[in-house]
């Protein structure tokens, strides 16, 4: 977690300009400016992401789904994380020359409808498929039963009706059937159902981790199953991917595996390496995730949802992947 904390801050650059764009071509060490373009978050065969290249680093850029490798289009748009659907766009940033950082809703070519400030570190961001709800999760200290290190924060914002969730500790919890009060509970790593009032999401206290479902209606959470984190729903609502602590102890890294939410079966997938990310599913069959490659730079792979094949490289210099989908 703190790696990634300080791959969001090296990240974050002040946003630039309006929406017109260059297409550049990705490789290990960057890529040269040969054309112009517009980054849209039009539902369409692209990939959205977060440039961790030397020459844009922190800016939205997109890719073809069939050409994640080749030319990408780069926005002036700079964010610490970064994730859109339904033409919607959430972008967690440096709130310009401050030391702070807001949440900026997104149009579908990437002007500002609205910004919230955030108190913390942008960490996770989602977007329902609809593009009416928005969750994010920020790192901030200062909590008392924490003992100075980083505790976590999660909001969700409906865009419709403005209605704002600025934490889900102020949610009623169910934990194993029974109502649930604590100091020290800490949420993070949203995902929406289809309905645009259902979610799910990691819920700490007590030194255990849940996966729960919530309601943003009824402003509930009840827990699931323990050693779930980051959990991000197929498009077809029938699975969850996640990432879960190796022998439940977060110091020994975290693998990704799928969860079939009807019949509880959970898969190990294929990509063995540490994944400190809030996996994102490309389509019905594909996950993608971000993985660090030295200070400042990470690129994403994506590895089969079902456990087999193996883990393969998709956009080089790149983290914070989201397909904009048809």
């Amino acid at each position: 977690m703190k790696t990634r904390i300080l791959i969001a801050i090296a990240g974050v650059l002040v946003l630039a300009g309006a929406a017109v764009a260059y297409v550049g071509f990705a490789s290990a060490r960057g890529h040269d400016p040969t054309a112009t373009g517009v980054v849209s978050l039009e539902p369409g065969p692209r990939l959205l992401f977060r440039s961790t290249g030397d020459a844009d680093r922190g800016h939205v850029a997109t890719v073809p789904v069939a050409d994640p490798g080749g030319p990408r289009t780069v926005s002036p748009l700079s964010c610490a994380r970064v994730y859109a659907a339904g033409g919607t766009g959430l972008c967690l940033r440096q709130d310009g020359d401050l030391t702070t950082y807001q949440l900026a809703v997104l149009d579908s070519g990437l002007a500002v409808q609205r910004e919230i400030p955030l108190v913390g570190l942008p960490n996770r961001a989602r977007v329902s498929a609809s593009g009416r709800m928005l969750a994010w999760t920020v790192f901030v200290t200062g909590d008392s039963y924490n003992g100075g290190t980083f505790s976590t924060r999660a909001g969700i914002l409906d865009t419709a009706t403005g209605d704002l969730a600025g934490t889900l500790e102020d949610y009623a919890v169910t934990l194993d059937g029974k109502p649930y009060q604590a100091a020290d509970l800490n949420f993070w790593g949203v995902t929406f159902t289809r309905d645009d009032r259902r979610f799910y999401a990691t819920m700490s206290t007590a030194g255990r981790r849940y996966l729960v479902a919530g309601d943003f209606a009824a402003h509930t959470v009840r827990t699931l199953r323990e050693n779930v984190e980051c959990p991000s729903l197929s498009p077809d609502g029938t699975r969850v991917a996640f990432k879960s602590a190796v022998d439940g102890d977060p110091a020994k890294g975290w693998r990704l595996s799928v969860l079939d939410l009807a019949g509880s079966k959970v898969t190990p997938l294929a990509e063995t390496r540490s994944v400190d990310d809030q996996p994102a599913w490309l389509d019905d069959h594909t996950i993608g995730y971000g993985l660090p490659r030295g200070p400042g730079h990470a690129d994403v792979w994506s590895v089969p949802a079902d456990g087999s094949g193996a883990a393969r490289l998709l956009i080089p210099d790149a983290d914070s992947p989201a397909a904009l989908g048809s």
